[in-house]
């Protein structure tokens, strides 16, 4: 068997898109607060990312916890510390059901499995805690101590009120509870599920989670930076904490990306409240007669790069890796702003071309909504349809009538006998204004809808009134009849 070697040439056409495309992408389809969580991400995992009121609020904030002991938290502290902390805080993940607290695989932890066989969700947190309470053997005023501060814990898992000799008066037993027999017993109540329960400030409540951690792992270097460096994090100064510490940048920044997996709130773990925010990602408004529209970013963090890593580069030029780790970072920062700065365009023109087609609805309402496909749009503004299409997912807008999905704004429609188009959702509305105004005795049926639609111009047949009919939710004749 000969073997041969030979060079050929082919010729092959692929599509890949750069890291930066696929960033903007990903942006432009983004709804504000979504992009809000991004950008908080992005700075999370970006030193030289800053928000530019950050230093003012940070200032102020420094000044009222200098102005108390860090042994004894009011509750204006925690307040302040919380608001100090917004921008770290809000962003950490909800309490993973991978991370296990004390137990390593295997162990049987009684507290663990009470919180496991609960029900449903619908216990709430103090619940939880008295179950966890009950198991314990403890002296009846113990108990009492115990269920006083149970019941002292807010929403998010934190003791409401600074422990002081006013606070202990609130035990029924005798002798009076002391300050130093509280906090005993408070000791007893952190150790509960969830991780962090019982903490009267952030600090406190990161650290419980730390210190009472997997028993196979020990986290030294976690449980200094937040002892020591968190507002340092808070502040994306990383090259300090890793200097102070005498660890790699790297080091340090894996030691944070693993607290911000913790759970800053650990009571929302049994909060059933959902609430669904809709914020508006433009607004449109008349100035002299026009309808001018705006992109809302008042929810966006506004971000810019860092003087100082900016300076890092040319100051660490004689150190190779933290130059290179710094000119990474400001390299991502920059393609981050500019996909922001792109999506805010993009929206503007393509919400504008809405608005400009639309007009007759703004001023006259949902009679006069006139059909309209995404690609007019596209050809208007000078984009792909797909481009259109991602940039209104998700995204709503606040007219004077109202506020609405963009996406309401393109639909299918017919012509009147007079040539006038007529969108599907105004022929929907007329649909439901003639069954409001029927006999309710004698209700329409659907080919009286018909002819009612084809004396104002409508030409709609019997199947579509019927489809159209069901899609509102109305009854058939049959149903909608009334006889008193």
């Amino acid at each position: 068997m000969r073997m041969e070697t030979s060079l050929s040439q082919r010729q092959e056409l692929q599509l890949r898109l750069a890291p930066q495309i696929l960033q903007s992408i990903e942006i432009l389809q983004l709804a504000t607060l979504d992009l809000k969580g991004l950008i908080e991400r992005e700075m999370e995992a970006n030193p030289t990312l800053e928000i530019q009121s950050e230093e003012p609020l940070r200032e102020v904030a420094s000044t009222e916890q200098e102005a108390l002991p860090d042994d004894v938290p009011t509750k204006e502290s925690l307040e302040a510390e919380f608001e100090r902390l917004e921008g770290l805080n809000e962003q950490w993940k909800e309490f993973s059901g991978t991370y296990r607290p004390r137990a390593a695989a295997g162990e049987k932890d009684k507290k663990l499995e009470a919180m496991q066989n609960t029900a449903d969700r619908s216990e709430s947190l103090q619940e939880v805690l008295q179950r966890q309470l009950a198991e314990l053997n403890l002296k009846e005023r113990d108990v009492k101590i115990a269920t006083y501060l149970i019941w002292n814990i807010d929403e998010n898992g934190y003791v409401r009120y600074r422990i002081d000799e006013e606070f202990v008066k609130g035990v029924d037993v005798d002798p009076p509870c002391t300050v130093e027999e509280m906090l005993d017993v408070l000791e007893l109540v952190q150790d509960f599920e969830p991780p962090g329960v019982g903490a009267r400030d952030l600090k406190e409540c990161l650290l419980l989670q730390l210190e009472k951690g997997n028993v196979d792992h020990r986290y030294d270097l976690e449980i200094a930076i937040v002892r020591d460096y968190l507002d340092d994090v808070v502040a994306n100064r990383l090259p300090k904490i890793a200097k102070e510490l005498g660890e790699p940048i790297e080091t340090i920044d894996e030691a944070i990306n693993f607290i911000r997996s913790l759970n800053p709130k650990p009571g929302r773990v049994f909060s059933n409240e959902q609430v669904h925010y809709v914020i508006p990602d433009v607004v449109v408004e008349q100035v002299d007669g026009k309808w001018e529209v705006r992109v809302e970013d008042a929810y966006i963090p506004r971000i810019h790069i860092s003087k100082h890593y900016q300076e890092m580069l040319h100051t660490a030029a004689d150190d190779p890796k933290v130059r290179a780790y710094v000119q990474k970072k400001i390299t991502a920062a920059k393609q981050l702003m500019k996909s922001i700065e792109q999506r805010k365009s993009t929206l503007w023109r393509i919400a504008q071309e809405i608005v400009d087609y639309q007009k007759p609805f703004l001023e006259k309402g949902i009679d006069a909504l006139r059909p309209l496909k995404m690609q007019y749009i596209a050809d208007r503004v000078g984009v792909h349809v797909s481009t259109v299409s991602r940039a209104i997912a998700n995204k709503y807008i606040q007219t004077p009538r109202g506020i609405f999905a963009l996406k309401f704004f393109f639909t299918g429609g017919t012509t009147r006998a007079d040539g006038e188009q007529k969108s599907i959702v105004a022929v929907k509305q007329k649909v439901r204004d003639i069954v409001e105004k029927e006999d309710k005795s004698h209700p329409l049926s659907d080919e009286e809808i018909a002819a009612a639609l084809k004396k104002q111009g409508l030409d709609i047949a019997r199947r579509t009134v019927t489809k159209y009919r069901k899609q509102l939710g109305i009854p058939s004749s049959r149903q909608r009849r009334k006889f008193v």
